[in-house]
């Protein structure tokens, strides 16, 4: 196994786990940021607000997204496995 195989396969496992955390993070961001402003806008300072509605919004996206995500992972491992004895060389 060379170098440059390495690093490749921790590249596309970097890339892998960017593309499927993203959709969730960014989602996270942006209602955190959307209760935020509503909070501000209205001066309630209950701490617990933001929670349930980012956890709704971040479930609503695992479910949409969820197919697409379990197949990237579903591939990339695939690809792991099937080139293995090509690495022991």
């Amino acid at each position: 196994m060379t170098p440059e195989m390495v690093m490749g396969l921790a590249y596309q496992g970097m890339q892998v786990s960017l593309w499927l955390a993203g959709p969730l993070l960014l989602v996270a961001l942006g209602s955190g940021l959307l209760v935020s402003l509503f909070q501000a806008a209205t001066q309630i300072n209950e701490m617990t607000l933001s929670f349930i509605p980012k956890i709704l919004a971040v479930f609503a996206v695992l479910v949409l997204t969820g197919p697409w995500l379990l197949k990237r992972i579903l591939d990339f491992t695939r690809e792991i496995f099937t080139g293995f004895p090509a690495m022991i060389m």
